[in-house]
């Protein structure tokens, strides 16, 4: 995230720390890093996430996070520290985790970690009995899908940045294919099996850290209780590409593990959901007012990506 939260000042960051845990700030330092938050470094003790997602959902999921490293003792999970949430500014939350020295892998298909993240996963899975009260169901549906429809529409446009004409364009050419993909995902939920368990919702690699005592899972605002394969397409060979359960190796040790039949029908349903909720959010970021360069520029590339051939 290179632009920074609209109506957030670090003078509010600060007041919330001292306010909210009770922490002196000092110095803080915005961090351009991830995406879908905001992130700064505070001292060097504390990490900060600031983010405008729903406040009630959020809560439940940084909560969970909490159950399940101090309840069901995965240390593996990240959890926020103290309160999970304080307000800051008119629309956006504030959490705080320790700073942990690590290294943090890149977006993409994980590599010669795999087989620790499947058994890390599989753990995760296992504390279902812990947080099933707690975390926040995963219902299945398509967030954004009613803007997404109303994007691929050229009429509904407004010149309301510089990268608007050109994402408009480029969603009115590959409406077909959008529709197509929407089809393809209502077909691919009524075929998933009933079983739910704690879900990640996004073990990539970037959300992998690599410390001195092992593998920390970070990033828990996505925790859902949902199908394993929510998490396990992520493991896959090549995660955009599909994956054959009964060849690929990651979903074989998962599945003699915990004994779950991997369903192909659950792991395509998660994969083509990544990529509609994503050209979905980059469509209502360029609709929105945007200025040239910084996130809007990503987001025109990322829906060039998705949706160029």
């Amino acid at each position: 995230m290179q632009d920074r939260p609209a109506g957030v000042t670090e003078a509010m960051l600060v007041t919330a720390l001292r306010d909210g845990w009770g922490i002196d700030a000092g110095s803080l330092t915005y961090l351009p890093v991830g995406a879908g938050g905001y992130h700064w470094r505070a001292g060097d003790r504390w990490f900060l996430t600031v983010t405008a997602a729903e406040p009630g959902p959020l809560e439940r999921a940084l909560r969970t996070a909490q159950a399940l490293r101090h309840d069901a003792g995965l240390t593996f999970v990240l959890a926020a520290e103290g309160a999970p949430l304080r307000p800051v500014g008119p629309a956006h939350t504030l959490s705080v985790f320790r700073l942990v020295e690590g290294v943090a892998g890149d977006f993409g298909p994980h590599s010669a970690d795999r087989a620790e993240v499947v058994d890390l996963l599989a753990a995760l899975h296992g504390a279902t009995p812990y947080v099933r009260d707690l975390a926040p169901p995963d219902d299945l549906r398509l967030r954004g899908r009613a803007g997404l429809a109303a994007a691929s529409d050229r009429d509904s446009w407004e010149a309301t940045g510089p990268y608007a004409e050109p994402a408009r364009d480029l969603l009115a050419a590959h409406a077909a294919k959008i529709g197509r993909w929407l089809s393809e995902l209502d077909r691919l939920a009524a075929e998933i099996p009933p079983a739910r368990v704690v879900t990640h919702g996004e073990p990539h690699p970037a959300n992998i850290l690599t410390t001195p005592t092992g593998k920390l899972l970070i990033d828990w605002d996505t925790v859902r209780m949902a199908p394993p394969e929510r998490d396990l397409w992520h493991l896959t060979d090549d995660p955009f590409a599909g994956a054959d359960p009964a060849q690929d190796k990651a979903l074989t040790r998962y599945a003699e593990a915990t004994g779950h039949p991997i369903s192909a029908a659950a792991l395509g349903f998660y994969r083509l959901t990544w990529i509609l909720a994503d050209i979905a959010i980059f469509a209502a970021d360029l609709r929105a007012p945007h200025t040239e360069g910084g996130d809007a520029e990503e987001a025109l590339n990322a829906l060039h990506g998705y949706l160029d051939d």
